[in-house]
């Protein structure tokens, strides 16, 4: 999963899917939902790279309506086929598409514009749903962009500029007042964070040590975590679970759609906050390991904590708590993405099972008390 050469993009199998099927099955599909005077035709379908939990399509089509000529461009994004190893046990498109409709209709926040949510299997061969495409730039996280790439190459003042927008695109999901109401499909008893600290242990046990891969540091920091338990947690809002540049697109440095719902959750604040700072500091590290400068002045804690209190009133609560929590889960992400690349050859079983946690180093020295945010 790593390479000698940090530019190099890591090959990973996503999906099995033949295009050429994907592209006839998704033709007859989409002529019943286009008021066309003939089928549509699908111009292009392209699998681009990245999305590991689901499979995404980038297609074009086009159709005629009382003989004037249309056309549109959609992504669809599948649920994952068992042949290809899920990162997920359970990939629930319909929930994801009620809560990007859920944020549209309460916020201001730039999503893409859903268009038709399918469960019928049989069409595809798992459930699915499809968006008009947006246009604009992404982060790319393979190779990260702390290498190389349009945010490399912006000054700082881009990049400051950038991260505002983030925090404040986090910052106006959290302010949706009554998540529980408005997303009923995320709420349950009790409390939030311990239903999302129970449900990281279950997918753990799925993902890995159900599978005869026990991580001795994983567990050790779910054990850590319990017995340093919060003692305030503030108010529960919606979170986006996956908040990080990699899940937006931009226009210049403004985002013009927010993406990748899957891990939304009712939560304490801090869940977002500390996954978002987490997860640059998990390329920076990587950067610097490979003797590279990276992007030292981006997504700074300090910023980060100091940006979600201006745009919210809110401060942060108990941050070193979080961010080893962010930690965790994306230990649990990356394993089970190593655990499914030696399924397919792509990777070797490492000989230390800590090994299977790519950013081992941060997390030992989180649960010591010892990682240098600065």
């Amino acid at each position: 999963m790593t390479s000698a050469d940090p530019n190099q993009r890591w090959e990973m199998t996503t999906s099995e899917r033949d295009l050429d099927a994907l592209t006839a099955d998704l033709t007859r599909w989409l002529a019943s939902k286009v008021d066309a005077d003939t089928p549509p035709d699908i111009v292009s379908l392209t699998r681009p790279a990245g999305g590991m939990s689901s499979t995404t399509l980038l297609f074009d089509a086009e159709w005629t309506v009382s003989g004037e000529p249309m056309s549109d461009s959609f992504v669809a994004r599948i649920a994952p086929e068992d042949s290809s190893f899920p990162v997920f046990e359970k990939y629930d498109l319909a929930t994801q598409y009620a809560v990007i409709a859920g944020v549209a209709a309460a916020t201001e926040v730039p999503l893409p514009q859903l268009c038709w949510l399918e469960n019928d299997e049989t069409v595809l061969g798992s459930p699915f749903f499809v968006m008009r495409r947006a246009n604009g730039r992404v982060p790319e996280d393979n190779p990260p962009y702390v290498f190389l790439g349009w945010i490399f190459d912006a000054t700082l003042a881009e990049r400051a500029a950038m991260t505002r927008n983030i925090v404040d695109v986090i910052s106006a999901v959290h302010a949706i007042e009554n998540p529980d109401e408005k997303f009923p499909m995320l709420a349950g008893e009790g409390s939030a964070l311990r239903r999302h600290f129970e449900a990281q242990k279950a997918w753990y046990e799925w993902a890995l040590a159900g599978d005869g891969i026990r991580i001795p540091l994983l567990e050790r920091t779910f054990d850590h975590l319990e017995a340093n338990w919060p003692t305030e947690t503030g108010p529960d809002v919606l979170t986006w679970g996956d908040a990080r540049p990699g899940n937006i697109i931009f226009d210049g440095f403004d985002p013009v759609a927010v993406l990748d719902w899957e891990m939304a959750a009712i939560g304490p604040r801090e869940l977002d906050i500390a996954w978002l700072i987490h997860f640059h500091r998990f390329f920076q590290d990587i950067a610097v390991r490979f003797d590279q400068p990276g992007l030292p002045d981006y997504l700074r804690r300090g910023d980060v904590e100091r940006l979600y209190e201006e745009f919210s009133g809110y401060t942060p609560q108990q941050m070193d708590w979080h961010l080893t929590y962010a930690a965790l889960r994306n230990g649990i992400v990356m394993a089970r993405i190593k655990r499914r690349a030696i399924h397919f050859g792509e990777d070797i079983r490492p000989t230390d099972p800590d090994d299977y946690v790519l950013h081992r180093p941060m997390l030992e020295a989180l649960l010591d008390d010892a990682y240098d945010w600065e």
